[in-house]
């Protein structure tokens, strides 16, 4: 009950080095990043199965990553810090982290709280309301029940993601789907379609938007999405 690929985020270079060897002998696929920028700056940031998470890092605080994680993703989100003051455990639980662990600590634990975090978000996927897409109202009905109104562009992108049931769909088919060339500045345009979508679902209700982008392949909707 381990997941597939990993995001360690940790400035301590010796640290996770062997940290993200330990979990590669799991068979586990682990990108080390040693700030949050180089994270964010990654083409699948928002794409990992997991998160380990340092809360003193370079540029954006520990904290504030773990916020824009959460507006992201569902992933299990464990944070492995020496931060100790009495306020951080309550400050990270808030942001959104599934666990804490204070440095220093064995590798078998955090690979332990790794086990149990994914178990738990395996449940909890296989449990949930599935999104919707009402194409006569117009509308993607979120889990928690609120309504984002869709353009008739929007309806076209998740029309093809229903279809793939869970399936990466290709920019290719994305952009034959909305009668441009794969071509040109077609991947450009496809872009800013999907960047609207997304925020505007954000803006609309505080549940992670499972729409992800899947490096050199195109998008898929990691979560339930039913057409009604």
């Amino acid at each position: 009950m381990l997941p597939r690929s990993l995001a360690l985020i940790d400035d301590d270079a010796e640290y996770t080095e062997f940290l993200s060897q330990f979990l590669r002998d799991l068979g586990m696929a682990v990108d080390v990043f040693g700030s949050p920028h180089a994270l964010l700056a990654h083409d699948n940031a928002f794409g990992f199965d997991f998160y380990i998470v340092d809360l003193m890092l370079p540029g954006i605080d520990g904290i504030d990553l773990i916020d824009v994680l959460r507006r992201r993703t569902r992933a299990g989100l464990v944070v492995v810090s020496g931060r100790l003051a009495p306020e951080v455990f309550q400050q990270v639980v808030r942001a959104g982290a599934d666990m804490y662990l204070a440095k220093p600590v064995q590798f078998e634990q955090v690979a332990a709280a790794i086990e149990a975090v994914q178990r738990r978000a395996d449940t909890s996927q296989r449990n949930d309301t599935p999104w919707k897409v009402d194409r006569r109202g117009r509308q993607l009905i979120a889990p928690d029940g609120v309504c984002v109104d869709l353009s008739e562009i929007d309806l076209l992108v998740l029309g093809c993601l229903v279809e793939a049931r869970g399936a990466a769909v290709t920019r290719e088919a994305l952009c034959q789907r909305l009668r441009r060339d794969a071509g040109g500045d077609a991947p450009d345009g496809l872009n800013a379609i999907i960047y609207r979508l997304r925020r505007r679902i954000e803006r609309a209700t505080p549940v992670p938007v499972p729409l992800q982008s899947k490096p050199r392949v195109g998008y898929v909707f990691k979560a339930g999405l039913m057409a009604v």
